[in-house]
Protein backbone atom coordinates (compact mmCIF):
# COMPACT_ATOMS: atom_id res chain seq x y z
CA UNK A 1 0.00 0.00 0.00
CA UNK A 2 1.24 3.45 -0.82
CA UNK A 3 3.27 5.85 2.08
CA UNK A 4 0.90 8.14 4.24
CA UNK A 5 2.48 11.81 4.18
CA UNK A 6 1.54 14.69 5.83
CA UNK A 7 1.64 18.50 6.34
CA UNK A 8 2.12 20.38 9.42
CA UNK A 9 -1.65 21.32 9.47
CA UNK A 10 -2.43 18.12 10.03
CA UNK A 11 -3.74 17.94 6.42
CA UNK A 12 -3.03 15.09 3.95
CA UNK A 13 -0.31 16.12 1.52
CA UNK A 14 -1.84 17.61 -0.72
CA UNK A 15 -10.16 50.67 -5.85
CA UNK A 16 -12.32 50.53 -8.58
CA UNK A 17 -10.98 50.54 -12.05
CA UNK A 18 -13.59 50.83 -14.83
CA UNK A 19 -13.12 50.17 -18.46
CA UNK A 20 -11.93 53.59 -19.48
CA UNK A 21 -8.66 53.13 -17.35
CA UNK A 22 -8.16 49.55 -17.76
CA UNK A 23 -8.28 50.90 -21.97
CA UNK A 24 -5.43 53.50 -20.85
CA UNK A 25 -3.97 51.66 -18.48
CA UNK A 26 -2.81 48.42 -20.81
CA UNK A 27 -0.88 46.43 -18.80
CA UNK A 28 -0.46 48.55 -16.10
CA UNK A 29 -1.47 47.10 -12.98
CA UNK A 30 -2.13 43.88 -14.29
CA UNK A 31 1.80 42.68 -14.27
CA UNK A 32 2.02 43.05 -10.66
CA UNK A 33 -1.68 41.12 -9.91
CA UNK A 34 -0.20 38.45 -10.90
CA UNK A 35 2.14 38.02 -8.30
CA UNK A 36 1.65 39.95 -5.07
CA UNK A 37 -2.03 40.94 -6.53
CA UNK A 38 -1.46 44.72 -6.18
CA UNK A 39 1.19 46.47 -6.98
CA UNK A 40 2.76 47.81 -3.62
CA UNK A 41 5.32 50.66 -4.07
CA UNK A 42 9.40 49.57 -3.43
CA UNK A 43 12.41 51.07 -4.78
CA UNK A 44 12.36 51.20 -9.07
CA UNK A 45 14.93 51.52 -11.56
CA UNK A 46 14.92 52.91 -15.13
CA UNK A 47 15.90 51.19 -18.18
CA UNK A 48 15.42 53.11 -21.32
CA UNK A 49 12.13 55.02 -22.19
CA UNK A 50 10.18 52.39 -21.35
CA UNK A 51 11.72 49.87 -19.08
CA UNK A 52 11.89 49.48 -15.06
CA UNK A 53 12.47 47.03 -12.66
CA UNK A 54 10.76 47.45 -9.10
CA UNK A 55 12.00 45.39 -6.47
CA UNK A 56 10.19 44.76 -3.21
CA UNK A 57 10.44 42.55 0.05
CA UNK A 58 7.61 40.89 1.98
CA UNK A 59 7.71 39.11 5.17
CA UNK A 60 4.89 37.34 7.39
CA UNK A 61 6.45 36.75 10.95
CA UNK A 62 4.53 34.17 12.86
CA UNK A 63 3.84 32.74 16.68
CA UNK A 64 2.44 29.54 16.84
CA UNK A 65 0.53 27.15 19.19
CA UNK A 66 -0.77 24.14 19.14
CA UNK A 67 -2.64 21.68 21.41
CA UNK A 68 -3.34 18.16 20.75
CA UNK A 69 -6.38 16.81 22.39
CA UNK A 70 -6.60 13.38 21.79
CA UNK A 71 -7.72 10.58 24.58
CA UNK A 72 -4.22 9.70 23.97
CA UNK A 73 -2.07 12.70 23.25
CA UNK A 74 -2.71 16.03 24.77
CA UNK A 75 0.55 17.73 24.17
CA UNK A 76 1.48 20.75 22.69
CA UNK A 77 3.80 22.94 20.92
CA UNK A 78 5.38 25.96 20.24
CA UNK A 79 7.16 27.67 17.03
CA UNK A 80 8.32 31.41 15.67
CA UNK A 81 9.11 30.82 12.10
CA UNK A 82 8.71 33.00 9.10
CA UNK A 83 5.76 31.81 7.04
CA UNK A 84 6.69 33.91 4.39
CA UNK A 85 10.00 35.83 3.24
CA UNK A 86 9.99 36.99 0.01
CA UNK A 87 12.30 39.15 -2.43
CA UNK A 88 10.71 40.44 -5.49
CA UNK A 89 11.75 41.57 -8.93
CA UNK A 90 8.81 42.82 -11.31
CA UNK A 91 8.87 45.57 -14.65
CA UNK A 92 8.35 45.71 -18.11
CA UNK A 93 10.67 45.32 -21.22
CA UNK A 94 8.58 47.14 -22.95
CA UNK A 95 5.27 48.22 -23.85
CA UNK A 96 4.21 44.69 -24.32
CA UNK A 97 6.29 42.65 -22.28
CA UNK A 98 6.74 42.47 -19.10
CA UNK A 99 8.26 40.01 -16.28
CA UNK A 100 8.24 39.14 -12.49
CA UNK A 101 10.44 37.22 -10.38
CA UNK A 102 9.96 36.12 -6.96
CA UNK A 103 12.69 34.37 -4.28
CA UNK A 104 11.58 32.54 -0.89
CA UNK A 105 12.86 31.05 1.93
CA UNK A 106 9.19 30.03 3.01
CA UNK A 107 8.38 28.61 6.79
CA UNK A 108 12.33 29.67 7.53
CA UNK A 109 12.69 28.56 10.77
CA UNK A 110 9.85 26.26 10.96
CA UNK A 111 10.43 22.69 13.32
CA UNK A 112 14.22 23.45 13.05
CA UNK A 113 16.90 25.48 14.62
CA UNK A 114 18.04 29.11 12.23
CA UNK A 115 21.03 27.68 11.33
CA UNK A 116 19.52 24.75 9.14
CA UNK A 117 17.41 27.17 7.27
CA UNK A 118 14.79 26.79 4.13
CA UNK A 119 16.37 26.56 0.98
CA UNK A 120 15.95 29.86 -1.14
CA UNK A 121 14.05 29.21 -4.89
CA UNK A 122 12.11 30.43 -7.29
CA UNK A 123 8.53 30.97 -6.36
CA UNK A 124 7.57 32.56 -9.35
CA UNK A 125 9.40 33.45 -12.93
CA UNK A 126 7.60 34.11 -15.90
CA UNK A 127 6.81 36.62 -18.59
CA UNK A 128 3.36 38.75 -19.64
CA UNK A 129 2.96 39.68 -23.17
CA UNK A 130 -0.12 42.27 -23.19
CA UNK A 131 -1.53 42.62 -26.55
CA UNK A 132 -4.78 43.96 -25.42
CA UNK A 133 -6.93 43.81 -22.39
CA UNK A 134 -9.07 40.74 -23.95
CA UNK A 135 -5.61 38.91 -25.01
CA UNK A 136 -2.97 38.40 -22.64
CA UNK A 137 -0.45 35.83 -22.47
CA UNK A 138 1.86 34.80 -19.29
CA UNK A 139 4.67 31.92 -20.07
CA UNK A 140 7.14 30.67 -17.22
CA UNK A 141 6.40 29.86 -13.44
CA UNK A 142 3.45 31.14 -12.51
CA UNK A 143 -0.17 29.84 -9.76
CA UNK A 144 -2.03 27.59 -12.13
CA UNK A 145 -5.75 29.32 -12.74
CA UNK A 146 -7.84 26.55 -10.75
CA UNK A 147 -9.12 27.94 -7.51
CA UNK A 148 -9.96 31.27 -6.60
CA UNK A 149 -8.36 30.97 -3.38
CA UNK A 150 -5.05 29.65 -4.75
CA UNK A 151 -5.08 33.38 -7.21
CA UNK A 152 -5.75 35.25 -3.92
CA UNK A 153 -2.86 37.51 -3.34
CA UNK A 154 -1.36 35.28 0.09
CA UNK A 155 -0.40 38.99 1.30
CA UNK A 156 -3.44 40.23 0.80
CA UNK A 157 -6.05 37.70 2.73
CA UNK A 158 -9.28 37.63 4.81
CA UNK A 159 -8.31 35.08 6.95
CA UNK A 160 -4.85 34.33 8.31
CA UNK A 161 -4.44 32.54 5.58
CA UNK A 162 -5.64 30.36 2.63
CA UNK A 163 -6.48 26.71 3.21
CA UNK A 164 -3.29 24.38 3.55
CA UNK A 165 -4.59 21.66 1.15
CA UNK A 166 -8.17 21.98 -0.49
CA UNK A 167 -7.37 25.28 -2.54
CA UNK A 168 -4.16 23.41 -3.91
CA UNK A 169 -4.63 21.12 -6.73
CA UNK A 170 -2.87 17.35 -6.37
CA UNK A 171 -0.50 18.03 -8.93
CA UNK A 172 1.29 21.50 -9.35
CA UNK A 173 0.17 22.21 -6.04
CA UNK A 174 0.17 26.84 -6.49
CA UNK A 175 2.07 26.60 -9.19
CA UNK A 176 2.89 25.00 -12.58
CA UNK A 177 4.95 25.93 -15.24
CA UNK A 178 3.44 26.24 -18.60
CA UNK A 179 1.28 29.35 -20.62
CA UNK A 180 -1.45 31.51 -19.88
CA UNK A 181 -3.71 33.18 -22.42
CA UNK A 182 -6.45 35.09 -20.59
CA UNK A 183 -8.47 38.32 -20.99
CA UNK A 184 -11.17 40.50 -19.59
CA UNK A 185 -14.60 41.01 -22.08
CA UNK A 186 -17.38 43.18 -22.09
CA UNK A 187 -15.28 46.15 -19.84
CA UNK A 188 -14.26 43.57 -17.80
CA UNK A 189 -17.45 42.21 -16.45
CA UNK A 190 -16.01 38.67 -18.00
CA UNK A 191 -12.69 36.98 -17.34
CA UNK A 192 -11.75 34.16 -19.50
CA UNK A 193 -8.38 32.36 -18.61
CA UNK A 194 -6.96 28.63 -20.45
CA UNK A 195 -3.88 27.52 -19.27
CA UNK A 196 -1.46 24.35 -20.43
CA UNK A 197 1.14 23.52 -18.06
CA UNK A 198 3.22 20.21 -16.93
CA UNK A 199 0.71 18.81 -14.20
CA UNK A 200 2.15 15.39 -12.75
CA UNK A 201 5.40 14.69 -14.52
CA UNK A 202 6.80 11.42 -12.93
CA UNK A 203 8.08 8.13 -13.72
CA UNK A 204 4.92 6.95 -12.01
CA UNK A 205 2.48 8.28 -15.02
CA UNK A 206 1.25 6.58 -17.12
CA UNK A 207 2.22 9.13 -20.37
CA UNK A 208 3.62 11.80 -19.97
CA UNK A 209 0.78 14.81 -21.04
CA UNK A 210 -0.09 18.01 -20.75
CA UNK A 211 -2.39 19.58 -17.85
CA UNK A 212 -4.92 22.21 -19.25
CA UNK A 213 -7.29 24.62 -17.15
CA UNK A 214 -9.91 26.75 -17.64
CA UNK A 215 -11.56 29.26 -15.70
CA UNK A 216 -14.33 31.97 -16.39
CA UNK A 217 -15.93 34.66 -14.11
CA UNK A 218 -18.49 37.04 -13.79
CA UNK A 219 -18.41 40.33 -12.13
CA UNK A 220 -21.63 41.66 -11.63
CA UNK A 221 -20.69 45.23 -9.67
CA UNK A 222 -17.02 46.48 -10.31
CA UNK A 223 -14.70 44.38 -11.94
CA UNK A 224 -11.95 42.13 -11.16
CA UNK A 225 -9.69 42.59 -13.89
CA UNK A 226 -6.41 41.54 -12.64
CA UNK A 227 -4.99 37.42 -12.70
CA UNK A 228 -4.88 37.59 -8.99
CA UNK A 229 -7.90 37.95 -6.84
CA UNK A 230 -7.88 39.73 -3.06
CA UNK A 231 -9.04 38.48 -0.24
CA UNK A 232 -10.15 41.24 0.99
CA UNK A 233 -10.24 44.78 -0.88
CA UNK A 234 -10.49 46.42 2.82
CA UNK A 235 -14.36 48.43 1.32
CA UNK A 236 -12.19 50.27 -1.58
CA UNK A 237 -14.85 48.26 -3.78
CA UNK A 238 -18.28 47.09 -4.56
CA UNK A 239 -17.46 43.50 -5.41
CA UNK A 240 -19.98 40.19 -6.87
CA UNK A 241 -18.21 37.53 -8.52
CA UNK A 242 -18.91 34.31 -9.54
CA UNK A 243 -16.71 32.01 -10.95
CA UNK A 244 -16.00 28.40 -12.19
CA UNK A 245 -12.98 26.58 -13.68
CA UNK A 246 -12.43 22.84 -14.88
CA UNK A 247 -8.47 20.83 -14.11
CA UNK A 248 -7.99 17.60 -16.87
CA UNK A 249 -4.68 15.88 -17.78
CA UNK A 250 -4.68 12.24 -18.53
CA UNK A 251 -3.26 9.29 -17.87
CA UNK A 252 -1.88 10.64 -14.90
CA UNK A 253 -1.50 7.44 -12.32
CA UNK A 254 -2.17 3.61 -12.66
CA UNK A 255 -4.88 1.60 -10.49
CA UNK A 256 -2.68 -0.89 -10.54
CA UNK A 257 0.85 0.57 -10.25
CA UNK A 258 2.85 -2.98 -9.39
CA UNK A 259 1.45 -4.66 -12.71
CA UNK A 260 1.66 -0.95 -14.66
CA UNK A 261 -2.09 -1.38 -15.95
CA UNK A 262 -5.68 0.38 -15.23
CA UNK A 263 -4.90 3.80 -16.72
CA UNK A 264 -6.35 7.06 -14.75
CA UNK A 265 -7.53 10.15 -15.80
CA UNK A 266 -7.30 13.16 -13.46
CA UNK A 267 -9.88 15.59 -13.55
CA UNK A 268 -11.20 18.32 -11.27
CA UNK A 269 -13.63 21.35 -11.04
CA UNK A 270 -14.82 23.93 -8.46
CA UNK A 271 -17.19 27.34 -8.51
CA UNK A 272 -16.85 29.88 -5.94
CA UNK A 273 -18.19 33.38 -5.11
CA UNK A 274 -17.29 36.65 -3.76
CA UNK A 275 -19.17 39.47 -2.24
CA UNK A 276 -17.33 42.75 -0.46
CA UNK A 277 -19.72 46.25 -0.26
CA UNK A 278 -18.89 49.32 1.82
CA UNK A 279 -21.75 50.53 3.62
CA UNK A 280 -21.48 53.33 6.08
CA UNK A 281 -21.76 51.13 9.21
CA UNK A 282 -18.84 49.02 7.76
CA UNK A 283 -17.94 46.60 5.05
CA UNK A 284 -18.63 43.50 4.81
CA UNK A 285 -17.26 40.23 3.01
CA UNK A 286 -18.24 36.51 2.16
CA UNK A 287 -17.07 33.98 0.10
CA UNK A 288 -17.30 30.08 -0.98
CA UNK A 289 -16.01 27.86 -2.98
CA UNK A 290 -16.23 23.93 -3.38
CA UNK A 291 -13.58 21.85 -5.28
CA UNK A 292 -13.61 18.13 -6.19
CA UNK A 293 -10.44 16.67 -7.16
CA UNK A 294 -10.47 12.73 -8.72
CA UNK A 295 -7.99 10.22 -10.12
CA UNK A 296 -10.88 7.68 -11.18
CA UNK A 297 -10.57 6.56 -6.85
CA UNK A 298 -6.94 5.12 -8.00
CA UNK A 299 -5.99 5.53 -4.23
CA UNK A 300 -8.44 3.38 -2.86
CA UNK A 301 -6.95 0.54 -5.81
CA UNK A 302 -3.14 -0.40 -5.78
CA UNK A 303 -1.47 3.32 -6.61
CA UNK A 304 2.13 4.25 -6.73
CA UNK A 305 3.48 5.62 -3.30
CA UNK A 306 3.61 9.35 -4.63
CA UNK A 307 0.06 9.63 -5.50
CA UNK A 308 -1.59 12.41 -2.80
CA UNK A 309 -4.56 11.56 -0.41
CA UNK A 310 -5.78 14.92 -1.96
CA UNK A 311 -6.19 13.25 -5.76
CA UNK A 312 -10.12 12.22 -4.29
CA UNK A 313 -11.06 15.01 -2.26
CA UNK A 314 -14.18 16.52 -2.21
CA UNK A 315 -13.97 19.99 0.13
CA UNK A 316 -15.78 23.74 0.50
CA UNK A 317 -14.79 26.68 2.44
CA UNK A 318 -17.24 29.56 3.77
CA UNK A 319 -15.34 32.58 4.64
CA UNK A 320 -17.18 35.65 6.48
CA UNK A 321 -15.58 39.24 7.04
CA UNK A 322 -16.27 42.46 8.71
CA UNK A 323 -14.40 45.51 8.31
CA UNK A 324 -15.13 47.99 11.22
CA UNK A 325 -15.71 51.87 10.03
CA UNK A 326 -13.12 54.20 10.65
CA UNK A 327 -10.14 53.47 12.68
CA UNK A 328 -9.93 52.28 15.85
CA UNK A 329 -6.82 53.93 17.73
CA UNK A 330 -3.58 54.36 14.84
CA UNK A 331 -5.53 51.53 13.04
CA UNK A 332 -8.46 49.93 11.09
CA UNK A 333 -10.28 46.66 12.50
CA UNK A 334 -11.30 43.75 10.57
CA UNK A 335 -13.25 40.58 12.26
CA UNK A 336 -13.29 37.17 10.09
CA UNK A 337 -14.41 33.73 10.66
CA UNK A 338 -13.40 30.05 8.24
CA UNK A 339 -15.37 27.30 8.43
CA UNK A 340 -13.82 24.28 6.08
CA UNK A 341 -14.57 21.02 5.69
CA UNK A 342 -12.66 18.53 3.83
CA UNK A 343 -13.85 14.40 2.81
CA UNK A 344 -10.71 12.86 1.41
CA UNK A 345 -12.95 9.60 0.05
CA UNK A 346 -10.12 7.03 1.66
CA UNK A 347 -11.32 3.64 2.68
CA UNK A 348 -9.97 4.05 6.14
CA UNK A 349 -11.75 7.27 7.02
CA UNK A 350 -8.81 8.77 8.08
CA UNK A 351 -8.15 12.20 6.98
CA UNK A 352 -11.77 13.76 6.78
CA UNK A 353 -11.92 16.91 8.66
CA UNK A 354 -13.60 20.23 9.85
CA UNK A 355 -11.61 23.74 10.39
CA UNK A 356 -13.85 26.21 12.19
CA UNK A 357 -11.44 29.27 13.02
CA UNK A 358 -12.15 32.66 14.06
CA UNK A 359 -9.82 36.38 14.36
CA UNK A 360 -9.06 39.49 13.57
CA UNK A 361 -6.99 42.09 11.03
CA UNK A 362 -5.05 45.16 12.42
CA UNK A 363 -4.32 47.24 9.60
CA UNK A 364 -1.97 49.77 10.67
CA UNK A 365 -0.63 50.98 7.25
CA UNK A 366 -3.13 48.57 4.98
CA UNK A 367 -1.99 45.58 4.02
CA UNK A 368 1.90 47.05 4.14
CA UNK A 369 1.76 46.64 7.92
CA UNK A 370 -0.72 44.80 9.92
CA UNK A 371 -0.95 42.31 12.52
CA UNK A 372 -3.00 39.12 12.59
CA UNK A 373 -4.80 36.77 15.13
CA UNK A 374 -6.30 33.59 14.92
CA UNK A 375 -7.76 30.76 16.67
CA UNK A 376 -8.61 27.60 14.92
CA UNK A 377 -9.99 24.35 15.92
CA UNK A 378 -9.31 21.09 13.87
CA UNK A 379 -11.42 18.20 14.45
CA UNK A 380 -10.91 14.69 12.39
CA UNK A 381 -14.21 12.65 11.78
CA UNK A 382 -11.78 9.80 12.86
CA UNK A 383 -8.66 10.91 14.14
CA UNK A 384 -5.68 8.35 14.03
CA UNK A 385 -4.41 7.86 17.69
CA UNK A 386 -0.44 8.84 17.98
CA UNK A 387 -0.12 10.41 14.86
CA UNK A 388 -0.28 14.43 16.02
CA UNK A 389 -1.08 15.14 12.70
CA UNK A 390 -3.91 13.38 12.61
CA UNK A 391 -5.40 13.80 16.03
CA UNK A 392 -7.95 16.49 17.06
CA UNK A 393 -6.34 20.25 17.80
CA UNK A 394 -6.33 23.34 18.76
CA UNK A 395 -4.24 26.17 17.35
CA UNK A 396 -3.26 30.03 18.49
CA UNK A 397 -1.29 32.12 15.30
CA UNK A 398 -0.17 35.91 15.72
CA UNK A 399 1.34 37.06 12.65
CA UNK A 400 3.04 40.47 11.43
CA UNK A 401 3.52 41.45 8.33
CA UNK A 402 5.26 43.40 6.81
CA UNK A 403 5.66 44.84 2.75
CA UNK A 404 8.30 46.73 1.25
Amino acid sequence: MHSQRTTERGAPMRGHCGSGILKRAGWGGLLFAAGLGTAQAGPTANFGEQGFVTFNYAGQFWAQYQDFTSATDNGSQTDFFLRRNRLTFKGQWSDYIGFYAQLEATSDGRDETMSTGRSIYYRDAYLTMDFSDPLRFIVGKFKNTFTRENLEACLEPLTLDRAETIAYTPFGRSRDVGVAMWGNLLDAQVQYRVMVADGREADEVVQDSPRVTGRIHWSLLDPEYQYGYRGTYLGTQRVLTIGASYDYQADVAYGDAPNLSDSKDYDAWTADIFFEYPFSWGTPTLSGAYMDYSVGDAINMNPDDELPITSELDAYYAKAGYLVPGKVGPGRLQLFYRYENSDYNVDTGFYDQTWNSAGFNYYIDGQRLKFTFEYAMVDFDQPMDGVPPLEDYDQATAGLQLIF
